[in-house]
């Protein structure tokens, strides 16, 4: 049979499936690209931090909540780690979704990041996310469980995570503040009780943007990658 033979295809890729009708792209600064992909389906608007040099063997993904954004929880948590991290050689994309709030759409936005990532140089790659963006970097970590190397929530909904038994080990890393009015604590604890396994954080007196958070959260991501690309994090 040759490869033009039906059933010889591939399956296409999450970048395939945006179907993107053009793209636009700039440099913010000397590490920081800014790209834009006009789809069918809306904008998705990528913030990528790029290293100089050798990069690290994993990449970070971070993702947005119900409403969308770049910034993350705490004090602009996304951006102050993504600095940080493009710094020791870890490539990070912040992700400005489509479609917020819509499920499968924002997953397929998740993995076409991911995809990008591996495809410029990462062994694989963190996805973490606020919020509905929790669920989301739940879902994507089962869907594509080799190429995921840990996944962080941030005062993450239990809804869209019932798949999270599919983890299978991979590194779970779970911040939920105990005075959230939105998502109560025990929505973690729900996820963390799916998966059988993950280290939640409790983050005490503090809501669902973990404001008060800041950095515990900042010292205890870098300090979890960093056990990630050495090998040593569970």
């Amino acid at each position: 049979m040759s490869d033009t033979d039906e059933g010889s295809e591939l399956p296409p890729t999450p970048l395939d499936s945006l179907g993107i009708m053009a793209s636009q792209q700039a440099m913010l600064n000397d590490h920081l690209r800014h790209i834009e992909m006009y789809t069918k389906r809306g904008l998705l608007s990528l913030l990528w931090h790029e290293p100089h040099g050798v990069a690290r063997p994993i990449g970070v993904v971070m993702l947005g909540g119900a409403m969308g954004g770049l910034m993350g929880p705490g004090d602009s948590l996304y951006h102050a780690l993504a600095e940080e991290l493009v710094g020791r050689g870890v490539p990070s994309i912040r992700l400005s979704y489509r479609t917020a709030n819509d499920m499968d759409s924002c997953c397929m936005d998740a993995a076409a990041a991911i995809q990008m990532l591996v495809a410029s140089g990462a062994d694989n790659v963190v996805v973490m996310g606020h919020s509905f963006g929790g669920a989301v970097a739940i879902r994507v970590g089962v869907g594509l469980n080799q190429m995921v190397a840990g996944v962080v929530t941030f005062a993450t909904q239990s809804a869209g995570c019932e798949v999270a038994g599919g983890l299978q080990g991979t590194p779970l890393l779970m911040f939920h503040g105990d005075q959230d009015s939105i998502l109560p604590l025990e929505a973690s604890e729900v996820v963390r009780a799916i998966a059988g396994y993950g280290d939640l954080q409790v983050m005490v007196g503090d809501g669902h943007l973990l404001t008060n958070s800041h950095d515990v959260m900042y010292e205890t991501v870098l300090n979890w990658i960093e056990q990630l690309n050495s090998g040593e994090a569970a």
